[in-house]
């Protein structure tokens, strides 16, 4: 722009130059009129006279135009290197820099606006912003997908609204001291908690609102599942204490004979018993939560650990005639896993099988190995478990049949613990049942290799 001002400059001296040369072209020319006027005043009539008069006014045209032509080009020369020198080079070069510190500028400005919309586009939580008359000025993904917003919803009245916050704009915009507002809605499956908070501009006045959408449906999850384990604790923990309790002041009010007394404290020490196994497995899963049971691997024989374990329980499963049989495919490798861990879970999947089988039953034991894995499958032909409970029999104190499984010791916390110990491994357990038939529980633990 400054050299097309530098040339523009430059055509009008050489206009001017050109007018000055055209005025001094006129000038001859009065030159010549006036040497005609007195050719014919004086009558000269000598041919050499008149040609020594034009001889003259040549020589005279061709100096003044000669030195015009010089005095012009000066001028011009001399104009144009200042121009040039002292006032576009500076200019120039100030607008160069000028030009180069406004392309970082931009070029900053547009990295930056890049870097806000990716992070706005991969937030996990929801952003809103809006002008003081309510309408969006700014907002990302997560936010339309949390509050379910649909192409009407263009100002804060048509989101909130819809949404069932009873709240505007004014009252947090003008809250004293500039506080900010949270709500916590459910919108169809989903719990969010809303924050507001107003926002100024560059005058320290009030520009608009900007509102935080977060899910917090797990949280709330966690919240409800943490309430229903303490009342489920506190459940468990007061029908045996009543128990005690009711028997041992029963004892103490009166007098009884040896066999009244022996049959309370039976009640009394069963209740104990099964109020310290709840409380032991309790600890046990708070244990694995936490972090704090440290898995100690080890190679081992998985079939060994199994017939150990049958034998453990050989008693219990002659009370109820049971016929127990245990199976070892050959060539199964050693598993590498926490052993005692291991060897809980299949005394305890193994003690649910003679529990839940009718008297006479049959409970049949394979160990073998598929892929990479080692399993344990315990198949009885007991009462089964509902299809309805099978995805929730891992649910800790969840039980099938409350009063049988507390009548027969159990604190609903056993496959809880078993599953617990399998994910800590690096195993898995499944579990197919129909009702009536009996069940067929699967167990996978890795092998060392």
């Amino acid at each position: 722009m400054l050299k097309r001002t530098k040339n523009k400059i430059i055509i009008i001296f050489f206009i001017i130059g050109i007018l000055v040369i055209g005025a001094i072209c006129l000038v001859f020319l009065n030159m010549l009129n006036n040497a005609s006027r007195a050719v014919e005043t004086n009558g000269l009539s000598s041919s050499e006279e008149v040609i020594q008069l034009f001889t003259d006014l040549k020589q005279k045209a061709q100096i003044i135009l000669a030195v015009a032509g010089a005095a012009f080009a000066l001028v011009v020369g001399i104009t144009a290197f200042i121009i040039s020198k002292f006032i576009i080079r500076p200019v120039d070069n100030t607008v160069s820099l000028m030009t180069s510190e406004l392309k970082d500028k931009l070029s900053e400005v547009s990295k930056q606006r890049n870097q806000m919309e990716t992070i706005l586009l991969h937030m996990t939580d929801g952003i809103i912003a809006f002008d003081m008359e309510g309408n969006i000025i700014l907002i990302n993904p997560e936010a339309k997908r949390l509050l379910k917003m649909s192409p009407e919803d263009k100002s804060f009245d048509d989101i909130f609204k819809n949404s069932g916050v009873d709240i505007n704009m004014e009252k947090i915009i003008y809250l004293e001291n500039w506080t900010s507002t949270e709500e916590r809605v459910k919108v169809e499956d989903t719990y969010i908690h809303i924050f507001f908070a107003p926002f100024k501009n560059e005058n320290d006045t009030p520009a608009g609102v900007i509102a935080v959408i977060q899910d917090i449906t797990e949280h709330v999850t966690l919240d409800n599942m943490r309430k229903e384990f303490v009342a489920d604790v506190s459940h468990e923990l007061k029908t045996p204490i009543t128990s005690i309790m009711g028997y041992a002041d029963t004892l103490l009010e009166a007098e009884y004979d040896k066999e009244t007394q022996g049959k309370f404290l039976n009640v009394i020490a069963t209740e104990a018993r099964r109020m310290a196994k709840l409380v032991t497995d309790l600890l046990t899963l708070s244990r694995y939560d936490n972090a704090r049971n440290r898995i100690k691997r080890e190679a081992f024989d998985l079939g060994e650990l199994v017939k150990r374990a049958q034998d453990k329980l050989a008693i219990e499963a002659m009370k109820k005639e049971h016929k127990v049989s245990c199976f070892v495919t050959a060539d199964v490798p050693p598993v590498y896993a926490d052993k005692d861990d291991i060897e809980r879970v299949v005394l305890n999947i193994l003690s649910n099988s003679i529990k839940y089988t009718p008297n006479g039953g049959d409970i049949k034991i394979y160990v073998g190995f598929v892929y990479n894995d080692a399993y344990i499958k315990i198949i009885d032909n007991g009462i089964g478990i509902p299809e309805e409970d099978l995805s929730k029999i891992f649910e800790r104190f969840y039980r099938v049949d409350k009063a049988r499984t507390r009548e027969m010791g159990g604190t609903g916390l056993g496959l809880s613990i078993a599953k617990e110990i399998l994910d800590k491994n690096g195993g898995s357990i499944d579990i197919k049942s129909v009702v009536g038939e009996g069940t067929e529980v699967v167990i996978r633990i890795p092998t060392k290799e």
